[in-house]
Formats: structure tokens, C-alpha cells, sequence
């Protein structure tokens, strides 16, 4: 599901700019660091999501998070 834009991160993203070459072809965006950060967040929390989604799909029986941690820590694995 696409995450609905606050009126703040709608008006970020509209101030990118965008550059074009003459005939009006896609050249490249350019972002200043606070708009490329909200980006890699955004990009981050979807990520998150689409792994929980697959998760809850594959009908998995999931485990507490400390035995999970104690399981990657395991030196028998």
C-alpha cells in the first residue's frame, strides 16, 4: 500500500529540481541533503513494510525477538 504525503512532504517534493536537456528529455533531479534524507527515511519505512508483509504472508510462526537474537548469536550456526 503507497503511503499517503503529508501537505510537508508534498510541498518537498514538488520543490526538487528537475533538469531536462533541450528536446525536454529526463536528465536529473536535484535534491538538497534534508529532501535526499526524507527520501532514504521514506525508502527505509518501506522497506520495513514490504518485509513485514511478506512475512505475515508466509504463514510463518514467528519467534520473540530475543530468542531470535539469541539464535543469530549462537556460535553453532
Amino acid at each position: 500500500m503507497a503511503k499517503k504525503l503529508d501537505s510537508q512532504q508534498a510541498t518537498t517534493a514538488t520543490k526538487a529540481k528537475r533538469r531536462a536537456t533541450k528536446k525536454g528529455g529526463k536528465v536529473s533531479i536535484v535534491l538538497n541533503v534534508k529532501q535526499y534524507e526524507e527520501l532514504l527515511d521514506d525508502l527505509d519505512e518501506l522497506e520495513s513494510i514490504r518485509a513485514y508483509d511478506a512475512a505475515k504472508k508466509s504463514g510463518e510462526k514467528p519467534i520473540p525477538f530475543v530468542e531470535a537474537i539469541r539464535e543469530l548469536e549462537s556460535p553453532d550456526k
